[in-house]
Order: structure tokens, then sequence, then C-alpha cells
């Protein structure tokens, strides 16, 4: 059972009680989420020492995570980053986690695929660049990774490579927002399917199936919906591995030679240091590219592995845009699972749409102050007063579409270090990002899809939200090291026995939800360091 938050009376001092204080462990791995989580458990268990550190709480679901979309905001990362750019982004709860578990204690479970069109942006649509591996390098990591976690999903799924069927079945019941959706899609002869879900549809290990409480995006208190909180990492810890919780890594360090050697950390007010022989960063989008330009050196003076210059550089984000429309009898979008029904039907480049690459759509439940949140900053204008008032009373009659959008690459939008220190002395990251033209007329399609949809289920579209989630790229993976940050397995073109293995590592954004990917691709760099070990700690 997970200890508790730091903040409880009379927790033990993890950092002063240590398994491996004292010694240079085979891994050390910074971030325990989605990819972290899944290195941790593939590590241990083939016999290596591993230390996994992460700047937030070991969380304990049942005491922790509340049904309460206030509170449960601390399980993003709410340090203050500096945002910049044309279309500057709303950081913290909506695109990165803190904690052991990471995004996955708060993401709403959508466990897609990617595409083989994913992977091949450069030769099909002659935008961005291709990924070093293709589809098929991921299909057996897709299918070990939902067979781990026992992924509910349609008995087929029409698009993309994999067509089913899942490990487990589609839920049932939907939501109503779901069946709103579908209903809509039908109107308009739009496919659709029941999401595929990282959520229990029965009973798997010691988890219970999903009741539809709803509050996916507030941590799942009775752990049917997965996360490497209350999947991999008790099975690392059960395999050796040390879990170190409230532990911020402040830089990465090198010897003589140029190779890491391991890490500090702050905890509690005080520094230490954990020697490795293999540093694996799974610190995510932003922090990722943060720590190795904090960790410069007279050796690598714009910080480690950036000889190519490509560490922050090119990340992306995906174009979420929210639709609301309002219905004569009541939706309650706070009924189930938010997202039960889906549809792939603009994913990839559709001839005369005026753009390249697509878009996934999903009934998207919303929680109250989500969608007075969402509503009284949308397209038409700033809502406040009666006005927000009586739409907050009508709450119950609202039916909502979201969009997972692709977001082209560009150098532009990059991660860098601002002027401002935080409490530890460190410089804070800056977030700049701005849409491209084809960002922005995909964006436009999609939102007009949507509210096709929602009229053609019996709605009238009031309310446009622009909105962002999912963040990717900035340490881009690649053959070239002129033009790349690390190779297809993660490991750094620059130091061989330094990794990074997050979503940090992707070339494009692609049109769907990445978790899956993230973690098909930690259980493939598993795999490689396993094979590798012996020539890595040369």
């Amino acid at each position: 059972m997970p200890v508790r938050d730091s903040g409880t009376p009379g927790r033990r001092d993890l950092a002063m009680n240590r398994k491996y204080a004292n010694e240079e462990v085979d891994a050390v791995i910074v971030g325990a989420g989605a990819a972290g989580g899944v290195l941790a458990k593939e590590l241990s268990e083939s016999g290596m020492r591993v230390v996994v550190l992460d700047a937030g709480p070991m969380w304990d679901p049942q005491h922790d995570f509340a049904s309460d979309e206030l509170s449960m905001q601390r399980l993003g990362w709410e340090d203050t980053r500096i945002v910049d750019g044309e279309d500057p982004l709303t950081m913290g709860h909506n695109n990165s986690g803190r904690g052991i578990g990471g995004g996955t204690t708060h993401f709403t479970g959508v466990f897609l695929r990617f595409h083989d069109a994913d992977f091949r942006a450069r030769s099909l649509d002659g935008v961005a660049e291709d990924w070093p591996i293709g589809y098929e390098d991921l299909a057996p990591y897709y299918d070990k990774i939902e067979k781990e976690i026992a992924v509910s999903g349609p008995k087929h799924f029409p698009w993309g490579n994999f067509h089913g069927p899942y490990p487990y079945p589609e839920r049932d019941p939907l939501s109503p927002n779901a069946y709103m959706f579908q209903k809509g899609c039908e109107a308009l002869g739009i496919r659709h399917t029941v999401a595929p879900l990282a959520i229990l549809s029965a009973p798997f290990e010691d988890r219970p199936p999903c009741i539809n409480r709803g509050f996916c995006n507030q941590g799942c208190m009775p752990n049917a919906k997965f996360s490497t909180l209350i999947v991999h990492i008790p099975k690392a810890v059960r395999a050796g591995a040390e879990v170190l919780p409230d532990c911020m890594v402040t830089q990465v360090l090198t010897g003589k030679d140029g190779r890491v050697t391991g890490v500090t950390f702050a905890h509690q007010g005080r520094e230490y240091t954990q020697k490795a022989r293999i540093v694996i960063l799974s610190a995510y989008v932003v922090e990722t590219p943060r720590l190795l330009l904090n960790s410069a050196t007279p050796r690598h003076p714009d910080g480690l592995a950036n000889s190519s210059g490509w560490v922050g550089r090119s990340f992306m984000t995906h174009s979420s845009y929210d639709v609301y429309a309002k219905f004569p009898e009541e939706v309650r979008l706070y009924k189930g699972t938010p997202v039960l029904a889906t549809t792939q039907d603009f994913y990839e480049t559709m001839p005369e749409s005026g753009f390249v690459r697509g878009y996934t759509l999903h009934a998207h439940g919303a929680r109250p102050l989500a969608f007075v949140k969402g509503i009284a900053n949308s397209q038409s204008g700033f809502m406040w007063g009666p006005q927000l008032r009586q739409t907050a009373i009508d709450y119950n009659f609202y039916g909502r579409v979201t969009m997972v959008g692709e977001v082209l690459p560009h150098p532009d939008n990059r991660i860098t270090l601002s002027d401002e220190k935080d409490d530890l002395g460190l410089p804070r990251a800056k977030v700049t990002f701005s849409y491209g033209e084809n960002d922005r007329r995909l964006i436009r399609h999609a939102v007009g899809k949507m509210s096709d949809i929602l009229e053609a289920a019996g709605g009238k579209t009031e309310f446009v939200i622009p909105d962002t989630a999912h963040l990717m790229g900035g340490c881009r993976m690649g053959d070239d090291p002129r033009q790349s940050v690390v190779n297809s397995y993660g490991q750094t073109h620059d130091i061989p026995n330094l990794f990074i293995c997050d979503a940090s590592i992707f070339v494009t954004s692609g049109a769907g939800n990445p978790t899956n990917t993230v973690m098909a691709l930690a259980a493939r760099t598993a795999d490689y360091i396993r094979e590798q070990a012996g020539q890595l700690s040369l």
C-alpha cells in the first residue's frame, strides 16, 4: 500500500532511510509517470538495481484522492512556468502530473494506439519528419501494455492498424453524453465506437471494475482506472526497486569522460547524490529539457545531450477545443466516465480539406467547475455575472464534444530557461508556443464537425472553448545526431549511458491520446537497456 502524502504527520524521511544511498545502482529513473513506471517495473524485474526519484508525493488513492475538482488540482504540476508565444499555453493539471504515477493519476484513461501514418508525416504529407521507427516496431509493445493493464475496448475498432479485440470488453452502459454523441454521428453517417480505455470493465488482479463515478480526472479512489501508481510502481518495489517521492532532481552529473555518473536531488531542504551506471529521464516534456539545460558543464556548455541544439525545440501540444451545445432535455455531463465514445473518421489527411493530418473527436463529460471555467472564457468573449450564473444553473442541459488535433512541430515552439529562479535556485522553464496556419485550419474544421454532431443530435451550439492537452516533443528521436537528441530507443546520441524516455522523444504529435504510445516506447526501451546493459555501464 502506498504511503501517504509528505504532509502527513509522522511520515519517515525516506531520503534518510535509504536502500541504495551509498551504492552505485544500475539505473536511476527520474520521474514515475507513464514511462518511468514501466521502466522501473521492467528493469527491476530483470534483476537490475533501480532507484526511482519523483518530485511529488506518494499518493494513497483511498486517503489522498477526493471527488472534488478544486482540491485535486494538486495532482498536476503547479510550480510556476513562464509561458510565451502567440498562443501561450495554460500549464498545470491539464497537461502534466506531479507525484508517483504522474499524469496517469488524473488522465481520462483513453488508450489509443498511433496509426502507421503517424510515423510517416514527411513521406505521406511532406511536413515535419518521419520517425525512425514505424507502427510495426511498437505493435508487440502495444499488445504487451494493453494486456498488462487489461484495456477495455470494442470488439472491432475500425481505424488504424489494430482492429481489436481488446483484452477486456467495452464499457457498458455508456453515459448520456456518449449516447448523444452516437446519435449525432449516426445522423451524419460518421462511424463511432466505444472508446478504448485503461479502465476496467470487469475485475482484474486485485482491482474492481468501474462503477461510473466519473471522477477520473480527480484520481480514481476505487482503483478501477489504471495508473502506474497502483500497477507498475508496486510491482517494481516488490522486485527490489527503491522509489523515493518528494525528491526533486536538480542536476544530472557527468564524469571526466563525459558520461553520466548519477544525479543530485533535493529532499526536505537537503541535497543528496545518487550514483548510477545509467540515468533515464522520464520527467516529461517540460522538466526533461529543463533538467538537461540546467545540467550544463564546460564540456557540455549548451546542456547535456544538446550538441545538435535540438533540446527543447519542436515541442508540441494537441489542440483540444471543446464545443458545448444546449439540449431541450437533460444530458448531465457529470454522469459516467468522461470519455466513452469516439470517432477517428477525420484522423488522417483528407483531400480538399485545406490542411494536412487530422484529429480524433471524443464525447467528453465535464464537471461543473470545468464547465463554468470553460464557458467563462469562450471564443465569444468573457462571461460573468447574471449571464454566467444562469448558464451554470442550466449545466445539466449541455452536451460536449472535444477534439484531439495534431499540431505540427516547429523549432520555435520550445522549452528554454528563464531568468527567474525557483525555490531551489534553479532557472524556471520558459514555454514558448504558437499555432501554425495548418493547425488553425485543422481546428476550424474540427470545430465545425463537432457543432454538426451536436446539432444533429438535437442540440444548439452555444460555446466554443479554446484549449490544449498533452505535451510531446522537445527531445525528439532520429537517426541523424545533427537533427535529433536520441535514437529510437531513447539513448542520447551524445552520451551513451543517458536515456530519455517520455513523450519528449516524439517526432510528431499524432491525432490521438499519447499515453499508450509513451508506455509502449518505454517497454521497448527497457528491452534495449536489458540487452545492452553490459556495454552501457562500461
